[in-house]
């Protein structure tokens, strides 16, 4: 079964926008495939991250991976970050949001080697091999909010 966290992810970052607030989200900075700028990670190992149209590039809210260019103190940072790590999404002008609790586990090993398979298979599409009988994942359409 499909986490619900990613569709719920994606829901409250429109929500948020659609009332005019800030986006920001607080995520398990020590979870499995996170990388974000780690001289910004609490004590605790968390991160809070603003993710507004104004302060993000590329924001990419998929079911695998949330990814995103941004700056801290000044140098530019690309963001990945799985669904299953983060914490909570909130309106940083008034708290409300959704708190997710602990880190989500998304992929077990069987299905990381799934993975690992299908990124091989990627690749030999692009020769034009074509002869490949790997399965290959479902692409979903990406939304963007434009103003």
């Amino acid at each position: 079964m499909t986490s619900r966290r990613p569709y719920l992810i994606r829901a409250l970052y429109d929500w948020v926008l659609d009332n005019d607030l800030t986006p920001h989200l607080l995520v398990a900075a020590d979870a499995p495939g996170v990388d974000v700028p780690r001289q910004f990670v609490t004590d605790d190992g968390k991160i809070t991250i603003n993710v507004s149209p104004g302060a993000v590039r590329g924001l990419a809210l998929d079911n695998q991976l949330i990814s995103f260019s941004a700056r801290f103190s000044g140098a530019s940072y690309n963001v990945a970050v799985p669904p299953g790590a983060v914490l909570a999404l909130y309106a940083r002008e008034n708290g409300e949001g959704m708190l997710f609790g602990e880190v989500e586990e998304t992929e077990t090993a069987s299905e990381e080697t799934f993975a690992g398979r299908e990124r091989k298979s990627e690749a030999t599409e692009s020769d034009g091999d074509g002869g490949d009988d790997t399965p290959t994942r479902k692409k979903h359409p990406h939304l963007k909010v434009v103003k």
